[in-house]
């Protein structure tokens, strides 16, 4: 596994990369010096993609991805690439999207244990009031990135 530190309007975000593959993401800075990326092309590319995004200059980012999780959650994950830039829907929405219309709360989990959040938008998720609910970035870093999508909209 190889890693990328970015420095988001959010603050730092790791990138894991697995050949050539974003297999993660995560808030804050978690690796080790000598596991960092080489490639430099590979490099600038998913930099290129996450200035584009944070500056609205790119709705979606484009970087091949392989997240790990269940078939449940991959359906919800799939579900949430159909949310479009600067909107939002509710579990419950996501839930009826993938045919399980009970399943809000467990559309809920799958969000919390996106791999690839960001890239997989779990943070256009609200609750059925409208109100923003947990974020593994945390609260703060998911009303940021809503801010930025409505700003760039």
């Amino acid at each position: 596994m190889k890693y990328i530190l970015y420095n988001s309007p959010i603050g730092i975000i790791t990138i894991k990369l697995k050949r050539s593959v974003v297999k993660g993401i995560e808030f804050g800075t978690h690796v080790e010096i000598g596991a960092l990326n080489d490639d430099i092309v590979l490099g600038m590319k998913v930099v290129e993609e996450l200035d584009g995004y944070f500056s609205g200059i790119s709705k979606s980012i484009q970087l091949d991805s392989e997240p790990d999780g269940t078939e449940f959650q991959k359906a919800v994950w799939n579900r949430l690439l159909q949310i479009p830039y600067g909107e939002t829907a509710t579990y419950k929405e996501i839930a009826s999207g993938i045919g399980k219309p009970g399943s809000y709360r467990a559309v809920g989990n799958a969000c919390r244990k996106n791999p690839i959040p960001i890239i997989i938008p779990c943070h256009r998720v609200v609750g059925s009031d409208g109100k923003l609910t947990g974020y593994a970035g945390g609260l703060e870093a998911k009303e940021k990135l809503l801010k930025i999508e409505k700003s760039n909209y």
